[in-house]
């Protein structure tokens, strides 16, 4: 089931099916959501829970010895959400735990996701609540991909991505036979610079993964026009910069709360790099904003 959420300046399109978005527009009609197409990638803006990446060939261990089992990106892009409520300018989706997903992820668990429109910003959040009796362990992490040219007289190396803060990364390279992610060998990205000009040999390897942003903001922009896009992730520690491998029209950019499994970690679900945590009836909010800049009020 669909559902659009509009205001004088943007319109947007959610879906029940894995509780995403699946348009984003502008009040002039221009579409900057990645309408997804199985040439390049069929996805548009997966919800990554419980697990960001992947774990070592799809398998895990808690400390308390339950078994995991997920594939890449974890259990609920592909699940149906239900809708919770609606109103002018929000939404809220909700899943909740089954037998299906306990056999996999051993916790009792709601997700609700709210999608709110305040003049030219989506505020999304991810509302994690435990509902069982034991701590549960859990990552949670967003994968909204942007058309990228925007506009049609443009090519990719057009665009840019500008930080917030001026950033110097070396990045980890990703194993792309696993999923995994061998933090010991690293390359230069940045050297002291709130840029990063977009070429698909980036990603040659695959994506491109920030383990150490200091950037809480960071901007999609054209070097020929005025309409860019501003993601903020607070308190998202990760962000992970992707396309596919065949020079797709589209540059996702992901806030990420964890990453895959890494060569120097072992299989203990707990023991992943910032493993959060919720206790028995407690509950996690996480958020992120999507701006579009160029829709200035008044």
């Amino acid at each position: 089931m669909k559902y659009e959420l509009k205001n004088e300046f943007l319109s947007v399109t959610l879906t029940t099916f894995g509780g995403t978005f699946t348009s984003i527009k502008d009040r002039y009609g221009i579409e900057y959501l990645w309408q997804g197409n199985e040439q390049y990638w069929k996805g548009q803006a997966p919800i990554l829970f419980p697990i960001c990446g992947s774990i070592r060939n799809n398998y895990a261990e808690s400390l308390d010895g339950n078994k995991l089992s997920m594939p890449r990106h974890g259990l609920v892009r592909h699940l149906e959400f239900s809708m919770v409520k609606i109103s002018d300018n929000s939404i809220t989706f909700s899943i909740e735990s089954n037998e299906t997903t306990y056999q996999s992820y051993p916790y009792n668990f709601v997700l609700y996701v709210c999608y709110t429109l305040k003049d030219n910003q989506i505020l999304t959040e991810y509302i994690i609540e435990n509902t069982g009796s034991k701590k549960m362990p859990f990552f949670i992490g967003a994968h909204p991909a942007f058309n990228c040219p925007i506009m049609p007289n443009e090519t990719y190396e057009d665009y840019y991505l500008e930080f917030d803060k001026e950033e110097t990364i070396k990045i980890p390279t990703p194993i792309k036979s696993s999923g995994l992610i061998d933090f010991d060998n690293r390359i230069d990205l940045i050297e002291k610079s709130k840029y990063l000009t977009l070429t698909y040999d980036l990603f040659t390897v695959d994506s491109l993964i920030f383990d150490s942003i200091q950037s809480r903001k960071v901007s999609l922009k054209s070097k020929k026009n005025a309409y860019d896009i501003t993601l903020e992730f607070p308190k998202f520690p990760y962000l992970v910069l992707w396309t596919s491998t065949n020079h797709g029209p589209f540059i996702a950019i992901e806030p990420w709360s964890g990453l895959s499994t890494g060569n120097d970690e072992d299989d203990i679900f707990e023991h992943k790099r910032n493993s959060q945590f919720i206790l028995p009836l407690q509950k996690i909010l996480m958020q992120y904003y999507i701006t579009l800049n160029h829709l200035k009020k008044g």
